[in-house]
Order: structure tokens, then C-alpha cells, then sequence
């Protein structure tokens, strides 16, 4: 529990076996209840490796997509009485001891939603993040900020937090087919914006890796596109 609350860190994964177990370990277990790693699909001992260290794991049993997998941990922290879900990388890129500022502004009822924001720590260093990825994650915040008709810094950070309040809303449609991939946090983000929801950013640190060791899962050019449907599609009202 944290400040009342019951936490859950999920945390998706494909094929990281060296750095899931590391992403768990780093969990203030102090203040997170559960540590649930989604496994979609992987074929090497991403599973065994995050139990090793604590965590449970819901295994999809195929690669669905990144969305889909979420959606089911999502579902899954909902039923079992969470009332707040935080999503980290399973790549740990991400600093699992910076939870608490996510859950802070929930806790202390001051958001429903917390972004956790790379461009607003000052000391913000990227490690080993290709050019190509600094223009992409500076773009995609001002294309959602138009959309959302919010000013925002970062969109594209899976490292956030939100109430379960947010699950229990109906005009929130997570269960479409075409969120199945990178496309359901933003949707998330955005539909919570546009429907009123209290939202904030918190700085946080995002540390890519050398390239040799695996950066990423995303296509470019397809993944790109992913992360942009949800603005394209909710901002000219073609889905829901």
C-alpha cells in the first residue's frame, strides 16, 4: 500500500530476458503490492527470469501486440482490486525508484493521470537514444497537444500511472481491435484528456541503452505509425 492505496506496476514484455529480472528488482516493494509482468509471447526466459524475482507473470501464450498485452494486464489489476496501475518499460529504461512521483499527484487526489515526462528533468542525460527517436518524441507531443488542445511535453513514455477510476469509464473503448498494438497509450492519454479526466506530468528519467544490447521492439515507419493513429483517428472523429 502507498498513502491507502493498492499498486500495481506492470511492466510488458517480449524476449528480455537480461533485463526484465533487473526492471523487477528495482521495484520499491515497499510501496508496490505486486509487480505483474505481461509476457507477450516471448520464447526465451523472460517468464522464468521476472519470477525469479518476485514478480507474477500473465503469460498471453503468442505475441498479440504491446496493446493487447497491456489491455490484459489492465483488465486483470481491475479485477483483483487495484486502485492504482503504473506501466514501466520491460527493457528498464526506466527508473522503477521514480514510482513515487508517479503516484503521488493520484494519491493525493491532485490527478486521475500521471505522465512521466523525460524533457522535464533537468539533468536529463538520453544514454544511448538515436537521433531519429530525440526528433520523434519531440514531435509527437506537439501533434498531441493540438489534438488534445492541452499543452503537453511527452506522449510517447510508457512510464505513467492512472486510477482505476479511468477503467470503469465506458466512453474509454480499450477492448478496439485496432488499439492491439502501440496505439492504446495514447488513446488512453487522450481520450482521458478530452473527456475531462485531471491529468499531470511529473520529470522522470528514460535511459537508452547501447544499441548493441537492443533498444527497442518498435518497427520504424509501421510503429511511427501506430503511435500516430490514435491522433489522426480520434482528431477527425473516425473512431471513438
Amino acid at each position: 500500500m502507498y498513502k491507502g492505496k493498492k499498486i500495481v506496476v506492470i511492466a510488458p514484455v517480449l524476449d528480455e530476458e537480461v533485463k526484465i529480472p533487473k526492471v523487477v528488482a528495482r521495484v520499491p516493494r515497499e510501496i508496490v503490492d505486486e509487480v505483474l509482468v505481461v509476457d507477450d509471447g516471448s520464447t526465451d526466459k523472460s517468464i522464468e527470469k521476472a519470477e525469479a524475482e518476485g514478480a507474477r507473470v500473465l503469460a498471453m501464450g503468442k505475441t498479440v501486440g504491446v496493446g493487447a498485452a497491456l489491455r490484459a494486464a489492465y483488465r486483470d489489476a481491475y479485477e483483483r482490486g487495484f486502485d492504482i496501475l503504473v506501466t514501466i518499460a520491460g527493457n528498464n529504461k526506466d527508473s522503477p525508484e521514480e514510482i513515487p512521483l508517479l503516484l503521488d499527484p493520484i494519491c493525493d487526489g491532485q490527478a486521475d493521470f500521471v505522465q512521466g515526462s523525460r524533457f522535464l528533468k533537468l539533468d536529463q542525460t538520453f544514454g544511448d537514444m538515436p537521433l531519429y527517436r530525440r526528433i520523434a518524441t519531440r514531435l509527437h507531443p506537439m501533434l498531441f497537444s493540438l489534438v488534445a488542445g492541452k499543452r503537453l511535453t511527452e506522449s510517447t513514455n510508457g512510464f505513467r500511472a492512472f486510477h482505476r477510476r479511468l477503467l470503469e469509464d465506458d466512453r474509454i473503448a480499450l477492448d478496439q481491435e485496432w488499439l492491439d498494438e502501440y496505439e492504446l497509450e495514447p488513446y488512453l492519454y487522450l481520450k482521458t484528456i478530452r473527456l475531462g479526466y485531471r491529468t499531470a506530468e511529473v520529470p522522470v528519467t528514460k535511459t537508452y541503452p547501447p544499441k548493441a544490447i537492443g533498444q527497442t521492439k518498435m518497427v520504424p515507419i509501421v510503429g511511427w505509425w501506430s503511435i500516430l493513429r490514435p491522433l489522426v483517428f480520434l482528431g477527425l472523429g473516425i473512431r471513438r
